[in-house]
């Protein structure tokens, strides 16, 4: 009656072994390392190992061990002391396209890390860092949008022959002035036609015929999806600059973003890089001087030298053919011979200009200039004011093979990583739409401590407060349904692990709540034992009617709870997400556990007993 098959006994102790396997690289802590990886497709290698560990050494600072993983180097260090002197030097030693960060590596066993198993990633409550939430201003995005279909009206207009007297934005209505009823309409049908993503209306008792352009809904949905995502890159982008190995950038309603920088105490300089503005320029490459000449000083008038990501310089020239701001996508792709490429999209008046330009140097090579503007803090006759200045490189260079228009391909690129880099940089070399600050705080380092131990302290009284009343009140079934609850936490931590989630303070607080939910369920499995037994039935029957009657009222409980915690999930960011996935992970191995686990064990010290006497 209480048995179970072979295979059921080996599946539960098989998900256990292997729950307990990658729950244990979370005991061996983590050694205060510095990260160094490519910014752009600047080689990350021996060679360079060699120059860090050639740094360090001139710089006598002593190090654990250096290695290459996952396109990275990590050098490992004893303390938190010699990781800050390692990382100036390294910084000062590696100049270039590399980020230098501080970091945390882990100190699990190589046979562990064969396998995959790698310790849960730790929030900025439990490891201290800077919290930013932003607000994206959506009026500036829409004002945006219709300030360049202003000018595309123009455009159209004057093509079309048709006099209008002003074109203006005011709010949210784009409105178009004519001189005459037959000039208005002819407009009406035109922009009907050209622009399907505004409504035009005639208005009403103006005092000159004129048209009411609103942007639809679904093309405000649209302008404020992308202004929040581009945002969104943007700032992943900048964030790099800041040298953080583990930064959370994520969507907090319709309008803002949260900005988490693990390990950045600095909220000056976050600010700065964060605040930082860029533009795109694409400009024809000079093939009629040399740029030799202008490397020895003799540039031509008409040109200006540029340099590329990777040193080579470039005679560019002055005159801009295309700036960034035209761009309404780019993304990675493949070209007609499976070479990686980047597809880019223009609004209207940037697919003309350029139609125009590219026409007429078909067989020319043109460069793509990525300009980034920074502020600096200077100290200036002795008062401290802001300075900015420019950054400009060349990020492709490619040679006009037709007429371009609204849709093109930048070809030429050396790896599809490469493609994805440049279609990234021309999506995110500018924010969408301004973004301020609406809230900052700083956790320190020692909080975050504070708060894992408190934590861990709140886990372990809770779990042992369970642990002597259940063992108090159900003797062995306790010890049981102890066993389980031990089993229960081991499986947590290593879905957590095994998915590389991010383990917060509120995270915590799902788990301890879960410990009580898992022990409640066996609480319900043996009061109907004791009820069974009460009424006469043999003990076998007592223990089969209590796990098979108890079932159904612990499944309720715990799906309803689930549907809450997916709620939270979907609904909530940040630390409500981190509690709603630790109490999600927690309800399904307590189900596991509590029921399968314990009646396993029961059926193990009972199951083959005529007429045992139950120890409950």
């Amino acid at each position: 009656m209480n048995h179970y098959p072979l295979w059921k006994n080996l599946l539960i102790v098989a998900v256990i072994v292997i729950g307990g396997l990658f729950a244990l690289p979370n005991l061996f802590g983590d050694d205060p390392a510095v990260q160094v990886s490519a910014e752009r497709n600047a080689p990350v290698d021996l060679e360079l190992m060699a120059k860090v560990e050639d740094a360090l050494k001139t710089a006598s600072i002593e190090y654990k061990r250096a290695e290459l993983t996952d396109e990275r180097l990590m050098v490992r260090f004893s303390d938190a002391a010699k990781q800050l002197a390692a990382k100036e030097v390294i910084s000062n030693a590696i100049k270039g396209d590399y980020i230098v960060a501080l970091n945390l590596a882990a100190t699990t066993p190589s046979w562990l890390a064969a396998i995959g198993a790698e310790p849960m990633n730790l929030g900025l409550d439990l490891r201290g860092g800077v919290h930013f939430l932003m607000e994206v201003d959506m009026d500036a995005a829409i004002k945006q949008a219709l300030d360049s279909y202003a000018s595309e009206s123009r455009t159209l207009l004057r093509d079309e022959k048709i006099r209008y007297k002003k074109i203006e934005v005011n709010a949210d209505t784009l409105t178009v002035a004519f001189r005459s009823d037959e000039h208005r309409d002819q407009a009406e049908a035109i922009m009907d036609r050209e622009y399907d993503q505004l409504d035009i209306n005639v208005v009403e008792g103006a005092a000159s015929p004129s048209l009411a352009l609103h942007l639809t809904e679904v093309a405000l949905r649209e302008i404020r999806s992308t202004a929040l995502q581009q945002n969104i890159i943007t700032l992943r982008n900048r964030i790099n600059e800041l040298g953080v190995a583990e930064p959370t950038v994520q969507q907090q309603g319709d309008n803002r973003i949260v900005v988490q920088l693990p390990g950045v105490q600095d909220t000056a300089q976050a600010k700065k890089i964060l605040g930082a503005t860029a533009t795109l320029e694409f400009r024809l490459v000079d093939v009629e001087h040399d740029v030799q000449d202008a490397l020895n000083g003799r540039t031509p008038a008409n040109s200006k030298l540029y340099y590329h990501r990777d040193g080579r310089p470039f005679l560019l020239d002055k005159r801009v053919m295309l700036t960034g701001e035209h761009i309404i996508n780019a993304a990675s792709t493949l070209d007609q011979n499976g070479s990686a490429a980047v597809s880019i999209t223009l609004d209207g008046k940037g697919a003309r200009a350029f139609s125009n330009v590219t026409r007429d140097n078909i067989g020319n090579p043109m460069a793509v200039v990525f300009i980034e503007s920074k502020s600096e803090t200077r100290e200036v006759n002795g008062e401290m004011v802001k300075v900015r200045r420019l950054l400009p490189e060349v990020i492709n260079v490619a040679t006009i093979r037709d007429q371009l228009s609204k849709k093109f391909q930048i070809t030429g690129l050396d790896s599809t990583r490469e493609a994805r880099d440049l279609a990234l940089l021309l999506r995110a070399g500018a924010l969408a739409a301004p973004i301020e600050i609406v809230e900052e705080r700083t956790v320190g380092p020692s909080l975050g401590q504070e708060n894992i131990d408190k934590g861990f302290q709140s886990v372990m009284i809770g779990f042992a407060f369970v642990l002597v009343f259940m063992v108090v009140w159900y003797r062995v079934f306790g010890l049981v349904a102890n066993i389980a609850l031990a089993a229960n936490l081991v499986l947590i931590v290593a879905l957590l692990s095994m998915l590389q989630a991010t383990l917060t303070l509120p995270g915590i607080a799902g788990i301890v709540l879960t410990v009580g939910m898992a022990v409640d369920a066996n609480v319900l499995i043996f009061e109907r034992i004791r009820e069974e037994l009460r009424i006469g039935n043999s003990p076998q029957a007592s223990i089969s009617a209590g796990y098979g009657k108890a079932f159904s009222t612990i499944a309720d409980a715990n799906v309803t709870t689930l549907i809450a915690a997916i709620v939270l999930f979907g609904f909530g960011t940040g630390s409500i997400k981190g509690f709603a996935v630790t109490l999600s992970l927690g309800i399904l191995t307590s189900m596991f556990t509590a029921i399968m686990g314990t009646r396993s064990i029961v059926n193990l010290i009972y199951g083959q007993q005529t007429r045992p006497r139950l120890s409950i």
